[in-house]
C-alpha cells in the first residue's frame, strides 16, 4: 500500500486516517492494542504519529486488513518475527512504490 503522505515530523490521526482510508476511531483503536504504536500526544492531548508509527501502521493494516490475519494473530504476528516480518515488509512497500512509478511513467508515453 502506497501512502500519499508529505515529509513530516509528525502526522495527525486526520490525515493518516484519510490516507488509510479508514476511520480514526481505527487508528485510536490500533494503537490501543498494538505495542509498537507509541504515538506522541500534545498539550490537548492529540496523538501526533511519527514516520516510524505510520510505518508500523502500514504493518499492522497489510496484516489486519489485506491478509485477513485476527488482531491477536497480528499481535502474535508481530511478536515472534518482528524484524523479519518488517524487513520484507519494507521491501515489499518499496517495490510497490516502484511499481506505480514505472505505471505512472508508462501512462505519460
Amino acid at each position: 500500500m502506497h501512502l500519499n503522505l508529505p515529509e513530516k515530523r509528525y502526522y495527525s490521526i486526520g490525515e493518516l486516517a484519510k490516507a488509510f482510508d479508514v476511520n480514526a476511531s481505527l487508528i485510536r483503536f490500533w494503537d490501543k492494542e498494538f505495542d509498537i504504536l507509541k504515538p506522541k500526544k500534545n498539550a490537548k492531548g492529540n496523538r501526533m504519529f511519527t514516520p516510524e508509527d505510520v510505518k508500523n501502521l502500514q504493518l499492522i493494516y497489510h496484516l489486519v486488513k489485506e491478509r485477513g490475519f485476527t488482531l491477536d494473530g497480528a499481535k502474535t504476528h508481530l511478536k515472534e518475527g518482528q524484524k523479519k516480518t518488517l524487513d520484507k515488509f519494507e521491501i515489499i512497500s518499496k517495490l510497490e512504490g516502484i511499481k506505480a512509478q514505472l505505471q505512472q511513467i508508462k501512462e505519460g508515453l
